[in-house]
C-alpha cells in the first residue's frame, strides 16, 4: 500500500486540499490531525435481546395508586 501525504485545512466543516490536488471519486483517504484536542463523544448503547420474542418478559405494568 502506497501512501502520499497532502496538507489541507478545514473550512466550514469541509476538508480543503490545495487546488492542484485532484482525487478521483471514492478515493480512500485517512485524516491525521496533529496537536488538536477533540472532545470525546459519549455513546450510550441500548441492550439487544438475542431472542427478540423474549421482549414480552420485559413489559412494564403501570399501577395507579
Amino acid at each position: 500500500m502506497a501512501v502520499t501525504t497532502f496538507e489541507g485545512v478545514v473550512e466550514k466543516g469541509q476538508i480543503r486540499l490545495p487546488p492542484t490536488i485532484h482525487l478521483p471519486d471514492s478515493t480512500k483517504v485517512y485524516v491525521v490531525i496533529p496537536s488538536v484536542d477533540v472532545e470525546p463523544t459519549i455513546y450510550v448503547g441500548s441492550p439487544r435481546l438475542v431472542h427478540p420474542e423474549q421482549a414480552v418478559d420485559f413489559q412494564k405494568v403501570v399501577i395507579k395508586e
